[in-house]
């Protein structure tokens, strides 16, 4: 979710929400196999000792866990933490210089944990940046990347077979990829690849109707053939074919996996025999003693599904263009809902500012 320099945290609503809102649940946009009704995850462990209450970025490993925070003020915080199978932090590797927001984390095939170094709120930022920490390294590698469109905000992160990041921005759901290696010292372009059109959902989460739609993370199953993107409210699976991560998430129909209530959920991965997911929130500005805990929520069986409707393709139609194939009226209609949604969560969100800084 990010974090501004003086603690206050916040769900940021930027200008422009409600058009970003409208076109992903616009007509046309993939229509999701169905799921059955919310079932809260089951508990796997609790994360104890209070350095991990703003978790942004896990991902399973075969010892246990890798998680990091976002960009937390307590230089102590500021790692990427190695956990065993109960959630115990067993080693914990400091940056050379200090990160602006990490926001997701992955481990690639070959064992190296990608930190997404990718949060804006303030949309400000000129260069974004991933870090890499090779197996048996003691400290991560600081890879810089630029947007070609200006500042976006992004929390998820996905890393292909052949170790390209795709960037995953928040509230539109664009790819991006860079288009040169990265190379340390040196800032890779980045291109816009396509866009991912989520399914609506009705799933109740503390951020209504944004956070059904706001992507916070991603993940890569173990044998690359499917990739899951999370919002506060559910979890999206898409079928990988030929090692096509953009094509998947551009043209492909997502199974759905409700994530009720979780109190703010901004991280997913894969179980290590890939059945099922893991989930865990961040735990700041929550009742004093209140720890993580990660979830585990079972998968639905992949099934052979219709194609989408919407074209794929590394672009999406506008939002208008849908309006007019269906006669305007059910678009006017979610969009005028959206609108209403929207001040709602950003009364909420104001009010939890002001409570932030009486603290």
């Amino acid at each position: 979710m990010g974090r501004r320099g003086n603690g206050t945290r916040r769900l940021r609503v930027a200008a422009g929400t409600v058009v970003v809102l409208a076109a992903t649940m616009a007509p046309g946009a993939a229509v999701a196999d169905p799921s059955p009704a919310p079932v809260p995850g089951t508990p796997v462990c609790e994360v104890r000792g209070g350095r991990l209450s703003e978790i942004s970025g896990m991902a399973a490993t075969d010892r246990g866990f890798v998680m990091v925070n976002d960009g937390a003020d307590d230089e102590a915080r500021r790692r990427i933490f190695f956990l065993d199978d109960r959630c115990a932090v067993v080693r914990t590797v400091s940056y050379p210089s200090r990160p602006r927001d990490t926001e997701d984390l992955a481990v690639g095939a070959d064992g190296t944990v990608w930190v997404a170094d990718i949060g804006d709120n303030d949309r400000s930022r000129q260069t974004i940046a991933v870090w890499k920490l090779p197996p048996g390294a003691d400290r991560p590698v600081l890879y810089r990347m630029a947007y070609p469109d200006g500042p976006h905000d992004a929390e998820a992160l996905l890393v292909t077979g052949d170790d390209r990041p795709v960037v995953v921005t928040k509230y539109s759901a664009n790819l991006y990829a860079p288009s040169a290696a990265l190379r340390p010292g040196t800032t890779a372009p980045l291109v816009k690849v396509g866009q991912v059109r989520l399914p609506a959902s009705t799933t109740s989460n503390p951020f209504g109707a944004l956070g059904r739609t706001a992507v916070t993370g991603g993940a890569t199953a173990p044998d690359g053939r499917r990739v899951v993107l999370r919002t506060y409210a559910d979890a999206y699976e898409f079928d990988v074919a030929d090692g096509d991560v953009v094509a998947a998430l551009t043209g492909g129909t997502p199974r759905v996996v409700a994530l009720p209530d979780e109190p703010q959920g901004e991280s997913v991965t894969y179980d290590r025999d890939g059945r099922s997911l893991l989930t865990v929130s961040e735990t700041a500005g929550r009742p004093p003693g209140t720890m993580p805990r990660i979830l585990r929520y079972p998968l639905p069986a992949a099934v052979s599904s219709p194609a989408p409707t919407a074209t794929p393709g590394p672009t999406t139609p506008a939002a208008g263009a849908g309006a007019a194939r269906s006669g305007g009226g059910p678009y006017l209609v979610v969009a005028g809902a959206l609108g209403l949604a929207l001040i709602a969560v950003g009364l909420v969100a104001l009010a939890r500012a002001r409570r932030a800084r009486s603290r």
